[in-house]
């Protein structure tokens, strides 16, 4: 019986296997779609709740304005190249809060936030697509259901894919709050793992680039970041970790956007 258990367990994590849009690197993902969106709305409308909406109709119209842009995007490349089913998982919504924090993040399912005290670092609307973009890069390689799914793992281990199957839902909203970071970490993301970070700023690079925007402005605004910015709750860089090899990553995949240029 115990064979026959860890047979199953073994084709059920083969079978669990995806790949990413755009970089095609296998990824372990445990948890659906539709279970991983639910949990992350869960916690993104207790978010919105206690959040309060910027007043600013010009900084507020640039965000949603640039987040349309990519999103539209990113569903054309979608639709073009056989994955039009990814399409049913996003609901996109881009909202500017009222912080200082210089922050933003992007929710399972496309709900994007930026934070009023990231702006004075945007110099064009082309910095801030690069934000955008590589937020909504974060949605679209599903890496939330990566974290989601190893920390599944290791918190039930075999048995998340025997006894503890049944109750997957419920422990994917239970672990919400550990692998989404809202509300406990005060809005901040938890961090990505570098891997997650790199084919972020990537994906990131090439959406932007889709939708019009200039991909060497990944390089100048990460360099600037890098530096420190000008001051203020550099929670954006907690999240969004930046150096010289990561600014050298961007530089090398530049070439390479002359091909997606509209």
């Amino acid at each position: 019986m115990k064979k026959i258990s860890a047979l199953l367990a073994i084709l059920f994590l083969l079978t669990s296997c995806g790949s990413v849009p755009l970089t095609g690197r296998r990824q372990f993902l445990l948890v659906s779609d539709a279970e991983l969106v639910s949990a992350s709305l869960t916690q993104y409308n207790e978010f919105m709740k206690t959040a309060t909406l910027s007043t600013d109709r010009t900084k507020t119209a640039m965000v949603e304005r640039i987040g349309k842009n990519i999103s539209t995007a990113t569903e054309t490349y979608l639709k073009q190249n056989g994955l039009e089913s990814e399409l049913a998982n996003f609901s996109w919504e881009f909202k500017l809060v009222k912080d200082d924090q210089v922050n933003a993040f992007c929710m399972p399912g496309g709900k994007i936030v930026v934070y009023e005290g990231l702006l004075p670092l945007i110099a064009s609307d082309d910095e801030l697509a690069v934000v955008i973009g590589h937020e909504i890069a974060h949605a679209v390689a599903k890496h939330s259901n990566e974290r989601m799914s190893q920390t599944l793992v290791a918190q039930f281990g075999a048995a998340i894919v025997n006894e503890a199957l049944s109750t997957k839902s419920a422990a994917v909203q239970t672990l919400g709050n550990s692998v989404f970071g809202l509300g406990a970490q005060l809005g901040v993301m938890l961090p990505y793992s570098r891997q997650h970070e790199y084919e972020a700023d990537y994906i990131g690079m090439i959406l932007m680039t889709l939708a019009g925007y200039n991909p060497e402005s990944t390089v100048s605004f990460w360099q600037k970041m890098s530096a420190g910015g000008s001051g203020g709750t550099m929670e954006f860089m907690s999240t969004h970790p930046s150096d010289e090899h990561r600014i050298a990553e961007l530089q090398k995949r530049l070439p390479e956007m002359a091909k997606y240029k509209q």
